[in-house]
């Protein structure tokens, strides 16, 4: 059987630096067979400068929207955001196509070997059907009258019916609090064998003001298109704190942006897994945050809380690019104390672990084929090597 070998400036398994001079041992197809120390690696190691990783995960990303860069302006807040995609989001099916295999190789050569894709339409099947990256694709839906729920549901079928029939990993999940009724929160779910959820979650201030006393700037967006929330009653508490008790079936759930998460949202998502096998992972996106609403999670709260966090690169709508390393130099630059081991682990195992793929994928285990990416000295930038 032949080998690779790969000894690097620094080795990061997916939890931890490993001892200077560890080689790696891989398979010629990138089957991880073991870490040794180099006096027992033998000869033909190859030398790497920079650091050597497992492949990255990205938990969070709208590859159908990748004929949007550049169009959206930045910094106008979530709700003119929404407006602007909903204005421009019209392009032919050769400019979509061309502009997803464009973004799908960015994301396959800066080091990304999984991907939490948002689907609100089939647009991306062609470009993952022949895709070396891995998939699960979060079927979106949306609609915020009640009246409606049952409908939306049915209509997005349809487009999960395309994805299933391919056998490509899917679920069907909520686009946003602001979006979803109460109604369409609990057909969600109860859909069978819909067990990883993902959800926009507290992306704007406006978010929580809609829901603790039905105000703010929400309510001009559902003018501008029409929609009736005339029978939309607030709760009186966050969006987080009222959407999360929907889910009742020990679901797993991506929470994606969380810009104006609390403390007080914190101590409640941990008492509502204290009695349920459900796990919460908290999806970072901080480029899309800046872009859209030139705010940041607040990262140091859910550390300090000992969350699960993941991390996302959401789309060319709202980013520059799709490349996980800038996420990490974004979220170093604004917070130096965190470590780059811990952020590190965050965009490979714990992503994984949160898009139900850690068997295979996030780490350096024997067995595993997880990609490798080596980073350049300075985190200049990543690039996949195996």
């Amino acid at each position: 059987m032949s080998y690779n070998k790969f000894s690097a400036t620094q080795l990061f398994d997916g939890y931890n630096f490993l001892p200077t001079g560890t080689v790696l041992i891989t398979s010629v197809k990138g089957e991880i067979i073991d870490t040794v120390a180099s006096e027992d690696a033998g000869d033909d190691v190859q030398h790497l400068k920079g650091i050597l990783s497992p492949g990255f995960i990205n938990c969070h990303c709208h590859l159908e929207l990748s004929h949007l860069k550049n169009t959206i302006p930045q910094q106008t807040g979530l709700v003119n955001f929404l407006q602007h995609v909903m204005s421009n989001i019209a392009a032919s099916n050769e400019e979509k196509l061309a502009a997803m295999q464009s973004a799908e190789n960015e994301l396959y050569k800066t080091g990304i070997v999984a991907v939490g894709d948002i689907c609100n339409t089939a647009d991306t099947i062609p470009i993952k059907q022949h895709s070396k990256i891995h998939w699960h694709n979060f079927i979106e839906v949306s609609g915020f009258v009640e009246t409606g729920a049952q409908k939306r549901l049915k209509e997005i079928k349809k487009i999960a019916d395309q994805f299933s029939i391919l056998n490509f990993k899917f679920s069907t999940v909520p686009h946003a609090p602001y979006s979803v009724s109460k109604k369409l929160f609990e057909l969600l779910n109860t859909l069978p064998n819909n067990n990883l959820i993902s959800i926009h979650n507290q992306e704007s201030e406006e978010e929580s003001k809609l829901y603790k006393n039905k105000t703010g700037i929400f309510l001009e967006l559902y003018k501008n298109f029409g929609i009736d929330i005339s029978k939309f009653n607030s709760s009186g508490k966050t969006s987080l704190q009222t959407w999360l008790p929907y889910f009742t079936n020990n679901q797993r759930i991506i929470a994606v942006h969380n810009t104006f998460i609390s403390k007080e949202d914190l101590t409640f998502t941990k008492s509502y897994i204290e009695n349920r096998t459900s796990n919460i992972a908290f999806c970072l996106c901080p480029n899309a945050n800046l872009y859209i609403e030139n705010n940041l999670p607040p990262i140091d709260l859910l550390v300090k809380n000992n969350c699960t966090i993941v991390l996302g690169t959401d789309s060319l709508a709202s980013n520059h690019q799709l490349n996980m390393l800038e996420e990490i130099k974004t979220i170093q630059q604004y917070y130096p104390k965190i470590e780059l081991q811990t952020l590190l682990q965050w965009a490979t195992s714990n992503g994984a672990a949160a898009l139900q793929m850690k068997e295979k994928l996030g780490s350096f285990e024997k067995g595993k084929k997880p990609g490798l990416v080596l980073i350049e000295k300075n985190l200049k930038e990543s690039k996949r090597i195996l």
